[in-house]
């Protein structure tokens, strides 16, 4: 269950937080611990060892900006600092387009807190409507193990079967385990909390929580703790997404395309990454798809994505100012590059699913 603002949550009474946490089957805390640049006072030492001492998990979450990627990196390294069993990113409208930045965050936020420690990426779910995302890097290596996405189906407007759908569809492509994230704020019906969670079993998920505590009725308790079976007789469709020169009323573009491109470096060679797939990106495809006996439809079909993603992708460090590609070879004979920010990183979002900046704000 995520904690957005404690004095709010059970009026901040933590010997009441644990005894709910523990009659609904509630076993991991993300309590926030920061904003930007900020820490949060209510994350700290003395919070997550009484916690721990009382059987809980806790998890910091932090919602980030781009502004000041270091400093943000250092708010999220103090939380692991306290004690934090993992740490997740609650990253939004403000990071689009900011591959610099994401960049800068999670370089820095690795060399403070190391390489093993769990790190999430909670962001919007449907990526096919954010272009300019850096999911890429923030998913991509170095980046978070898991990927949260916020799966918040009443304020989308969709039904629990079609916001599973959308979201894996896309993001199953960056291959990292997905961990949904549903929501509780809208008070839905609990005949939908309940199926959301046969779901994420149906999908294989890890795990799943819950936004957020504060806003969470007495049914929604129920609904989150009762005892649920498997669904019977569903199979989750593992449909993956078709890029081509035909996309959205246009060429395709976005990170998706990156994230294609960046794969597509390693298994046949040089070629520009810029987020757009244009006619080069289509016959790298159709030489990668000629080469591994694919059907050559110069389209990244199914078929083609599997045979994609068992190449790593290029390592690519992003750059604001535009000049020419420096390709450094390391000594594995691995190329890395420096690339100015992919042309689709300025594109605009195409529809915001969930309220932005949900989360956001100072302690009220």
């Amino acid at each position: 269950m995520w904690i957005w603002q404690l004095p709010r949550s059970s009026g901040g009474d933590l010997a009441s937080i644990v005894q709910t946490a523990h009659t609904y089957g509630i076993g991991t805390l993300m309590i926030k611990s920061g904003d930007g640049a900020t820490a949060w006072s209510q994350f700290n030492a003395q919070l997550v060892a009484f916690l721990h001492a009382n059987g809980l998990k806790v998890c910091a979450w932090q919602y980030v900006y781009g502004n000041q990627p270091i400093y943000e990196a250092e708010v999220g390294a103090a939380s692991v600092n306290a004690g934090a069993d993992c740490l997740l990113i609650d990253a939004e409208s403000e990071y689009q387009g900011k591959y610099v930045q994401a960049q800068e965050y999670v370089k820095k936020l690795r060399q403070l807190i190391g390489a093993r420690l769990s790190v999430g990426l909670a962001g919007f779910p449907y990526i096919d409507y954010h272009p300019g995302f850096p999911y890429s890097v923030f998913l991509g290596a170095g980046g978070a193990q898991y990927n949260v996405p916020q799966m918040y189906w009443p304020d989308i407007g969709t039904t629990v079967d079609d916001v599973y759908s959308h979201t894996y569809e896309f993001n199953t492509l960056y291959g990292r385990p997905i961990e949904p994230l549903g929501e509780l704020a809208g008070n839905p019906p609990p005949h939908q909390v309940i199926r959301f969670r046969q779901m994420s079993r149906s999908y294989r998920a890890a795990g799943v929580s819950w936004w957020d505590w504060q806003e969470a009725s007495q049914r929604d308790w129920v609904a989150v703790g009762q005892p649920v079976g498997n669904l019977a007789g569903f199979t989750p469709d593992p449909t993956m997404p078709t890029l081509s020169m035909k996309g959205y009323g246009g060429i395709w573009a976005g990170d998706l395309v990156v994230w294609a491109q960046e794969h597509l470096y390693k298994a046949v060679g040089p070629m520009t990454i810029d987020g757009s797939y244009g006619p080069q990106t289509q016959a790298a495809v159709e030489q990668f798809q000629a080469a591994r006996g694919l059907p050559l439809t110069g389209m990244i079909d199914p078929a083609t994505w599997q045979a994609l993603l068992r190449y790593r992708p290029v390592t690519v460090t992003w750059i604001k100012k535009r000049r020419k590609t420096v390709a450094v070879t390391s000594r594995a004979g691995r190329a890395a590059l420096t690339l100015p920010v992919p042309a689709s990183a300025h594109l605009r979002a195409i529809r915001y699913e969930i309220p932005r900046d949900l989360g956001a704000g100072r302690p009220r």
